[in-house]
């Protein structure tokens, strides 16, 4: 296994999106994780959507700039994971999420990524829990396919308020619609008091990484707080041959006390111990 390492261009919102690649490359990362998300990152998909190919033309030349790659394109279509979740019992509402969907993967395309990330979608109170759940494997199943086409790998983000928020649940769900990945998140199932051990069989089914420190309670903390085995989930990660980036992702937002630490130490703490333990490839 050698190292490939990303870090999330929204770990800087204060920066503009130009300086916080600049950030990041001068950080002497390989890759950079893309947010698109509505309303609360640099990269709105409704502006970036207006022309998703010569956008991501546009990124891709910033990158190759600074000697970085997309390691992943994130889509998120509303601050809430609610009004836009992919299983909505809205049929307008799905069916604009799958335009948005489409539209990020000929921006990814273009960008140079070959990983999409998205939400799975929520329970739904006003049905049965078994409709949200049928109606987000289909609606996977279908971005999957997608994906496919474009020969882009797909992943979910399994996470607090969704519809695994979970360990088990989440495994469900990858066994329910055959050749769907994840973007693995320890920190959302730490912050819950769940153990590493309950979130290790995931890691088999991971094609991109986070990584930051989470103890219980808190869904992001300090290195010094940190109760996640980070040494113990790459030792994993050789042992299932995991390929992916790993991606340092530190937020800040007025969400799950997420602005409560200083993204630039902790993102150069996590880096170095990240790269104490694997090999960076020459």
């Amino acid at each position: 296994m050698k190292l490939k390492l990303a870090c999330a261009d929204f770990t800087f919102p204060l920066l503009s999106h130009d300086r916080a690649l600049d950030l990041i490359g001068l950080l002497e990362f390989d890759g950079v994780d893309i947010g698109l998300f509505e309303g609360r990152s640099h990269l709105w998909p409704s502006k970036v959507f207006k022309n998703p190919a010569r956008a991501g033309v546009e990124l891709r030349k910033k990158l190759d700039h600074r000697s970085l790659r997309c390691a992943d394109v994130f889509l998120q279509m509303a601050p809430d994971f609610v009004p836009y979740a992919i299983n909505h019992p809205e049929r307008g509402r799905r069916k604009r999420a799958r335009d948005w969907f489409k539209r990020t993967l000929e921006y990814a395309d273009a960008a140079g990524a070959k990983h999409v990330t998205t939400l799975p979608g929520v329970r739904f109170d006003s049905e049965k829990p078994m409709d949200s759940w049928q109606r987000s494997c289909e609606e996977l199943a279908w971005r999957l396919e997608q994906a496919r086409r474009q020969k882009i790998t797909f992943s979910v983000e399994a996470h607090v308020g969704s519809i695994v928020p979970r360990p088990k649940p989440a495994l469900r769900l990858l066994r329910n619609v055959p050749g769907l990945t994840l973007t693995l998140d320890y920190t959302h199932f730490t912050r819950c008091g769940l153990p590493d051990s309950e979130v290790e069989p995931l890691v088999a089914y991971a094609s991109h990484f986070h990584a930051r420190g989470a103890c219980r309670g808190r869904l992001q903390a300090a290195f010094k707080q940190n109760t996640i085995d980070y040494a113990r989930i790459l030792k994993t990660m050789a042992k299932t041959g995991y390929q992916g980036y790993l991606g340092v992702e530190y937020v800040w937002i007025d969400w799950e006390h997420c602005n409560e630490v200083d993204n630039l130490s902790e993102t150069i703490q996590m880096r170095d111990f990240l790269r104490t333990r694997i090999p960076h490839p020459s």
